[in-house]
């Protein structure tokens, strides 16, 4: 079991920026993937980002260029940097992780989708406003 716990959301304005954090416990040492997802109310699940055991990356489109996804292995937490951030950005981000041995395959051949995830967390909300 992996019990992940977000912080860092809040309300800030269009342009600015905001660092969101993941911290992971448990049987940490077993995930392959880890990834962050948003939810805008009324909308699908969105892959926002994904970072391998490998260290590779993968973004969604929506995101790209403006998010950062890193990780600190020492401190077994889960980054997402926020850089220009948009009105649309604003949803419920979740971060996830993965014990599934192939997860890096499923990303990086169909992109950052919610399949491969096991474990959730509770999610901290971000709000962009004009």
């Amino acid at each position: 079991q992996v019990h992940l716990v977000e912080s860092g959301g809040g309300s800030v304005q269009a342009g600015g920026s905001l660092r969101l954090s993941c911290a992971a416990s448990g049987s940490t040492a077993s995930t392959y993937c880890m990834g962050w997802f948003r939810q805008a109310p009324g909308k699908e699940r969105e892959g926002v980002a994904a970072i391998l055991n490998d260290g590779a990356k993968t973004y969604g489109e929506s995101v790209k260029g403006r998010f950062t996804i890193s990780q600190d292995n020492a401190k077994n937490t889960l980054y997402l940097q926020m850089n220009s951030l948009k009105l649309e950005d604003t949803a419920m981000y979740s971060c996830a992780a993965s014990d599934v041995e192939s997860c890096g395959v499923y990303i990086q051949n169909l992109g950052v989708r919610a399949v491969p995830f096991s474990y959730w967390g509770q999610g901290t909300q971000v709000t962009v406003s004009s």
